[in-house]
C-alpha cells in the first residue's frame, strides 16, 4: 500500500491542510447563542446541508468499502446510495416537519416528547454510544490503518493526527465550522474520484471494453436470491431497516437538516443528497471495477489504494490522498459535533441548568474528551484481530431495528405508547446486541445465521409485533403534543413546496429508469 511521493504532491497536501484550517477557524468566532456550536444557529442552507451530509456519509468505509465491493461484485453496492433516496424523501417529507415543530436540538428529545423520559434516556445512551464507537470510534481505526500505510507512521500516532485535527475547528467552530468544512471537503472527494474514474476509462478504453472483461453479473443491480451475500431479498427487505434508522434517527446524519434555515431549505438539502447518489456508484463503485480488469492481482480490500497508485500522476496523486484524508476527518468532525451536542443538551442539562455560554464551554470540553475517548476506542479494534470492514458492517445493522420500529411506529399511529416503546427499545435492544454478538461469532456454528440484512428484517417484523400488542395491551398517558403522520391538519400539509414534491418525483423517475437499464 505504500507510495512515493514527490514534492508536488507533498505541495498539495500542504496547500489542503492550509485551505482545511483557514476554513475551519475563519468561521469559529464566538456566536449569539449556544445553538450555534450545535445547530449553526438553525442557518443552514439548502446546498450546506447536502454537501455536509455527503462529507460525513462519505468516509472511509466508502471510499475503500465501495471500490472493494465493486472489485468483487460489481455493481450490487450501487442499491446502498440509489436506494436511500427512498429514506432520504422519508426524512425531509415526513420526519423532518416533526422534529422542526418539536423544536428538537436532538433525536432523543423527540422521544422525550413523544414517549417519555425512560425513552428519552434510553436513546441519549443509545446515540451516544453509536457516535463513538459506530462513526468515531471506526472512522479513527480505519483512517489510523490507511494513514498508517501510506506514510508509514505508527498507527496510534496517525490516529491521534487525524483526532487532533478534527478536533481543533470542531471544538472552537461547532457546527458552522464544521459544515463549512465538509462542503470543501466533499468537493474535494468528488473531484478526485471523478479524476480517478476517468483515468480508468482512460485506460481500459471504452465502456464495452470494460463490460466484456467483467461477469454479466457485475452489471445487475439486483442478484439472485440464491447470491449469499447480496442478494435482492435481503437488499429490498433488510436494507430499508438499516436505512430508516442511519438517514432518519441517526443524530450525526439528521442534525445537519435540524440546523436548516427553515422546513424548505432542510428538504431541498436532503434532495440535494439524494440527487448527488445518482454519480456516488459512478466515481466510488466503478473504480473497484476497473481495478479488477487493470489490476486482478491485487486484493479487494487494497482496490481504491491500487487505482490511486497506479493511475494517478504526482500532483493528482497528493490530491487524491488529500480527498482520502478530507472523508476522514470530516466523518470525525461530525461525529464529535454530533457527540458533545446529545451530551451537553440531553445529559448535563438533567443535572445543572446551563446559560449559553456555559453551554458553549461546555461543548468545547466535551468535545475535546469525546475525541480522546474516540482514540482509545480506535485502539481497541486495533487488537480485536479483525479489519475495520468486519468490525463495522455488523454494527449499523444491531443497532437499527429497535429506533427504526419506535420512530416508525411512533410517527404513524398514535396508538403507540409510551410502555411499548420502552419495551422494544430496553428489551429489543438487548435481545438486538445479543443476537447480533452470535451473529458475529458465528454461534452456535457457521452458517446458523441468515445475512445481516435478513436478521435485521425479522428483528424489525418481531419488534413491530411486540410494540402493536404491547400498545394494544398497554395504556399509558402519553403527552402527545404534535399529530401523527395520518393526524396531519390540511393546513398544515398545504405548507408543503409542491415545488419540493415534483423535484422528489423527478428524482424519483430517475432512480426507477436506472434499476430498468441495469435489470
Amino acid at each position: 500500500m505504500s507510495l512515493t511521493f514527490n514534492s508536488i504532491d507533498y505541495l498539495v497536501l500542504v496547500l489542503y491542510a492550509i485551505a482545511l484550517f483557514y476554513i475551519g477557524f475563519r468561521f469559529s468566532k464566538k456566536e449569539k447563542n449556544q445553538q450555534d456550536i450545535f445547530l449553526g444557529g438553525r442557518s443552514l442552507k439548502w446546498w450546506q446541508i447536502g454537501f455536509s451530509i455527503f462529507g460525513a456519509n462519505a468516509g472511509p468505509m466508502m471510499l475503500i468499502g465501495f471500490a472493494s465491493i465493486g472489485f468483487s461484485h460489481g455493481i450490487v453496492a450501487s442499491n446502498f446510495e440509489l436506494l436511500a433516496w427512498v429514506f432520504l424523501m422519508l426524512l425531509a417529507m415526513i420526519f423532518l416537519p416533526y422534529y422542526l415543530k418539536a423544536k428538537i436540538s436532538t433525536i432523543p428529545q423527540f422521544l422525550l416528547i413523544r414517549f417519555g423520559k425512560r425513552s428519552y434516556n434510553f436513546l441519549i445512551v443509545y446515540s451516544l454510544i453509536s457516535i463513538l464507537v459506530v462513526w468515531l470510534g471506526s472512522a479513527l481505526y480505519a483512517g489510523g490503518l490507511l494513514i498508517s500505510g501510506i506514510f508509514g507512521c505508527q498507527l496510534f500516532t496517525a490516529i491521534v493526527i487525524i483526532a487532533v485535527v478534527a478536533t481543533s475547528f470542531t471544538a472552537i467552530g461547532g457546527l458552522k465550522a464544521v459544515v463549512r468544512t465538509g462542503v470543501f471537503q466533499s468537493v474535494i472527494i468528488i473531484i478526485s474520484s471523478v479524476i480517478l474514474t476517468f483515468l480508468g476509462f482512460q485506460k481500459i478504453g471504452s465502456i464495452d471494453a470494460l463490460a466484456s472483461q467483467t461477469p454479466e453479473s457485475y452489471w445487475k443491480l439486483f442478484l439472485p436470491a440464491s447470491n449469499p451475500e447480496y442478494s435482492w431479498i435481503g437488499i429490498v427487505l433488510g436494507y430499508p431497516v438499516v436505512a430508516i434508522y442511519y438517514w432518519c434517527a441517526d443524530q450525526t446524519i439528521v442534525q445537519k437538516v435540524l440546523a436548516a434555515k427553515d422546513l424548505k431549505e432542510g428538504q431541498y438539502g436532503a434532495l440535494f443528497i439524494g440527487a448527488l447518489k445518482i454519480i456516488m456508484p459512478i466515481i466510488f463503485i466503478m473504480p473497484g471495477i476497473m481495478c479488477f480488469v487493470l489490476f486482478r492481482d491485487t486484493t479487494p480490500d487494497n482496490a481504491y489504494i491500487t487505482m490511486i497508485k497506479q493511475l494517478m500522476p504526482h500532483g493528482l496523486l497528493g490530491l487524491s490522498i488529500a480527498a482520502l484524508i478530507a472523508s476522514l476527518v470530516d466523518t470525525v468532525s461530525s461525529s464529535l459535533n454530533s457527540f458533545c451536542t446529545v451530551f451537553t443538551l440531553d445529559v448535563v442539562q438533567q443535572f445543572k441548568v446551563l446559560n449559553s455560554n456555559q453551554q458553549t464551554r461546555m461543548g468545547k470540553w466535551v468535545t475535546v474528551l469525546a475525541a480522546l475517548v474516540g482514540i482509545g476506542i480506535a485502539m481497541l479494534f486495533s487488537y480485536s484481530g479483525k479489519g475495520f470492514f468486519d468490525l463495522t458492517q455488523g454494527l449499523v445493522s444491531i443497532l437499527a431495528p429497535p429506533l427504526a420500529v419506535v420512530f416508525l411506529w411512533g410517527i404513524i399511529w398514535r396508538g403507540v405508547n409510551g410502555i411499548a416503546a420502552e419495551v422494544v427499545l430496553y428489551g429489543g435492544g438487548l435481545a438486538c446486541l445479543v443476537l447480533g454478538v452470535c451473529h458475529v461469532l458465528n454461534y452456535p456454528y457457521q452458517g446458523y445465521w441468515p445475512h445481516f440484512l435478513m436478521l435485521s428484517f425479522y428483528i424489525f417484523v418481531a419488534l413491530s409485533l411486540v410494540i402493536v400488542t404491547v400498545s394494544l395491551l398497554t395504556k399509558s398517558k402519553d403527552n402527545m403534543e404534535i399529530p401523527t403522520l395520518f393526524e396531519r391538519k390540511e393546513r398544515e400539509t398545504k405548507g408543503q413546496s409542491k415545488s419540493v414534491w415534483l423535484s422528489w418525483a423527478g428524482l424519483a423517475i430517475v432512480m426507477i429508469m436506472i434499476y430498468i437499464y441495469f435489470n
